[in-house]
């Protein structure tokens, strides 16, 4: 049924990727959700192998030098994300949708690496104002990493028509529900 498919959710921070992703999960449909690698910290009580396998800067740089990513970034300077293929090989050996959760470049690479097997969603909060108004009212970060949150969301949405569709979110069970659509169309 999978035919190894993918589904590649990318968004600024505040937009509502995560809700949206957790929603799709709780569908029943056949998808599970794709942990990346990264060389950051875990934080709380996040465990290695279930919300990121968290590796040393000499790991990560070892597994690139091995070719074990599908692709992987360079965020910040030794801050690297990526996406293990033993991920993928993983979900697509239970028949089921690879989620992704990436940022912008991850996201177009993978879309350009997998074309028609991959359906690619950019999450996009109706304004920028908005998204400040969110982030603001998480009340987790101070105001310079707002607004170094707010600088990327409106670089990474220079990139939105570079995606299969584009999900506004204005009203979160519209967005929840326009995404829905989109992957059934797809899986079809």
């Amino acid at each position: 049924m999978s035919e190894n498919k993918m589904l590649i959710l990318s968004a600024p921070s505040g937009s509502g990727k995560s809700t949206i992703i957790q929603y799709l999960l709780n569908k029943g449909l056949p998808l599970e959700f794709s942990i990346s690698a990264t060389t950051r910290a875990p934080r709380g009580t996040e465990q290695h192998g279930k919300e990121y396998y968290f590796y040393s800067v000499d790991e990560f740089k070892k597994k690139i030098a091995n070719g074990e990513f599908v692709e992987y970034e360079e965020v910040y300077e030794n801050r690297f994300y990526g996406t293990l293929k033993s991920e993928c090989e993983r979900i697509w050996a239970k028949n089921k949708v690879i989620v992704f959760d990436v940022d912008v470049a991850g996201g177009m690479r993978l879309k350009s690496l997998f074309g028609d097997k991959a359906l690619s969603l950019f999450i996009q909060a109706p304004s920028v104002e908005v998204l400040r108004q969110r982030l603001e009212g998480r009340k987790t970060d101070s105001a310079e990493e707002i607004q170094k949150r707010i600088d990327k969301a409106t670089y990474e949405m220079q990139f939105a028509s570079k995606y299969d569709a584009i999900v506004i979110n204005d009203k979160l069970e519209t967005a929840c529900n326009d995404a829905e659509q989109l992957l059934l169309k797809f899986l079809k």
